[in-house]
C-alpha cells in the first residue's frame, strides 16, 4: 500500500480528492450517490471505483488507504433549516455519519479527515458533535478540530467550516494537522470586505472585495436572495456564473461543465452545477490540511500527555482551554469552541481564530469573468424589487453599489411603461 493514498466518501465533485492528489496522494476509492456528481468524478478519475450507497458498502470493496476523508451530509445540522427543522445526526442525511463510522470501526484507517458546516458544533445543543468525538475516541483515535474560513486560503469567499482530524492512537499528530505553534492572528477589518467596492473600469462592473458563502441552491432568481453575491453593471445586475463559482471553491474552470452537448440541452445543467459547487469543500483549505497530514505520515509518534500536546500550540497556550467529558450519555447543553483536542473521552477546547498564520489574500474582482455573460444570468426588474423588499423587511443593509443598481433596474420597466 502506498503511504500516500486516500479513500473518499461523500465525494461530491471531488474537492477532497483533487486537494489530496495535488499533494501527491493517490485516490484509491470514491463513494457518492448523486448522479450528476458521479459523472464529474468519473470524468476526472475514470479508473477509480465509485460506489453509490454508503449503507451498502462492504469492507471487501474498500482498498487499503492511509487516509479516509468525508464531507458527510450537512442538511440536518445546518442552521439554514432553522432551529425547528434540524434533525442533526438523527436525520436521514447527516445520520449517514453512523454508516461511515461503522466502516471506520471495522477497517481502522490511520487518518480520518471530516468537514461540515459550522452548525455541527451546536446541533442538538452540541450533543451531536459530542457523539462524533466520543465515537472516534472510543475507536482509538486522537481527535482535533478547528474552524477555518476559506477566505484566508486564497479564495475570496466567506465560508467558515469545521474540520475534524482523527489520527489512530496519536492525538499529537491530529493536533498538528489543524493547529499551529504560533497563535492565530485575528483580522479586525473582516466585515469591511463585504462593503468595500472594487471597480473594473475596463469592463464596467463593480463587486465587493469578498463574496458571501456559496449555497447549494439552483441559482435561479427568486427576488429574495439579498445574501447572494452579485455583479453590478450600472443599471444591470447578474448572479455569479458557474465558472466563477468553481473558482471561488478552488476548482479549475469548467470542472463541472457538461461534456455532452445533448445532455446539456436535456437538463438544467446550471442548477446542477450550482448545487454541486455549493455543496463542495473548498479545495485550497483541504490542500493546506493534506500537506500537513502528508508531513506526519511515517513520522515516529511522540508519547506526550494532553497538557504537553496543548502547550505546543499557541492558541492553547494563550487561551486556557476548558475540559469537557464526552463519554457522558446525558443530554446537556454544550457550547463548543472553534478549536480543540479530544483524547480518551476528554475534550479540551478554546476559541481559535479561523485563519492559518500565513494567509493568502484574494479579491473577488480577480475571480470575475471579463466577458459579458448570457442574458439568463441577469436579474429581471421584478427580481430586483424582490431583493430590495426582502432586505428592507429584514433590516439588512445591501452593498451600496448593488442597492443603487437594483433601484435603477427595478424602475426600468416602470419608466418604459409611462
Amino acid at each position: 500500500m502506498s503511504i500516500l493514498s486516500v479513500n473518499s466518501f461523500f465525494s461530491g465533485i471531488g474537492g477532497f480528492d483533487l486537494a489530496f492528489e495535488r499533494q501527491g496522494f493517490q485516490v484509491k476509492y470514491q463513494c457518492e450517490i448523486n448522479e450528476f456528481c458521479k459523472k464529474i468524478l468519473n470524468r476526472h478519475w475514470p479508473k477509480v471505483v465509485c460506489d453509490s450507497d454508503i449503507t451498502k458498502v462492504h469492507l471487501s470493496d474498500l482498498p487499503a488507504a492511509k487516509v479516509w476523508c468525508a464531507g458527510f451530509p450537512c442538511q440536518d445540522v445546518s442552521v439554514a433549516r432553522g432551529s425547528n427543522g434540524r434533525q442533526g445526526l438523527k436525520g436521514k442525511n447527516s445520520g449517514l455519519f453512523y454508516d461511515f463510522f461503522n466502516l471506520i470501526e471495522q477497517k481502522q484507517p490511520e487518518v480520518i479527515l471530516l468537514e461540515n458546516v459550522l452548525g455541527l458544533l451546536n446541533s442538538h445543543e452540541g450533543n451531536d458533535f459530542k457523539i462524533i468525538l466520543q465515537s472516534l475516541n472510543n475507536a482509538g483515535y486522537g481527535v482535533s478540530w478547528r474552524v477555518f474560513n476559506s477566505k484566508y486560503f486564497g479564495v475570496p469567499q466567506s465560508r467558515p467550516r469545521v474540520y475534524i482530524c482523527a489520527w489512530k492512537n496519536d492525538p499529537n499528530k491530529a493536533a498538528y494537522v489543524l493547529h499551529e505553534f504560533a497563535e492565530s492572528q485575528k483580522n479586525e477589518k473582516a466585515r469591511l470586505q463585504f462593503i468595500n467596492p472594487q471597480i473594473s473600469v475596463e469592463y464596467g462592473f463593480v463587486v465587493p472585495e469578498l463574496a458571501y458563502c456559496l449555497a447549494a441552491t439552483s441559482g435561479r432568481h427568486t427576488g429574495t436572495d439579498w445574501s447572494r453575491t452579485y455583479v453590478c453593471y450600472g443599471d444591470r445586475v447578474r448572479r455569479l456564473i458557474p465558472t466563477e463559482s468553481e473558482r471561488l471553491q478552488g476548482f479549475p474552470v469548467n470542472w463541472t461543465s457538461p461534456t455532452d452537448p445533448d445532455e446539456e440541452s436535456l437538463y438544467d445543467f446550471d442548477s446542477l452545477r450550482y448545487h454541486a459547487i455549493g455543496n463542495a469543500v473548498s479545495v485550497p483549505v483541504i490542500e493546506w490540511i493534506a500537506k500537513r497530514i502528508k508531513s506526519m505520515l511515517g513520522v515516529k509518534s511522540e508519547n506526550l500527555s494532553i497538557s504537553e500536546i496543548m502547550f505546543k500550540y499557541g492558541d492553547f497556550r494563550k487561551n486556557k482551554p476548558r475540559q469537557q467529558n464526552v463519554q457522558s450519555e446525558d443530554h446537556c447543553r454544550i457550547k463548543w469552541n472553534t478549536g480543540g483536542i479530544a483524547i480518551n473521552g476528554d475534550a479540551f477546547d478554546c476559541r481559535v481564530f479561523e485563519a492559518c498564520n500565513k494567509t493568502i489574500k484574494s479579491n473577488l474582482i480577480d475571480f470575475i469573468s471579463t466577458s459579458y455573460p448570457a442574458k439568463k444570468y441577469f436579474l429581471s426588474s421584478g427580481a430586483a424589487r424582490g431583493i430590495i423588499r426582502r432586505a428592507d423587511g429584514q433590516n439588512r443593509k445591501l452593498f451600496t453599489p448593488l442597492r443603487q443598481s437594483l433601484e435603477r433596474l427595478s424602475e426600468a420597466d416602470l419608466v418604459q411603461a409611462i
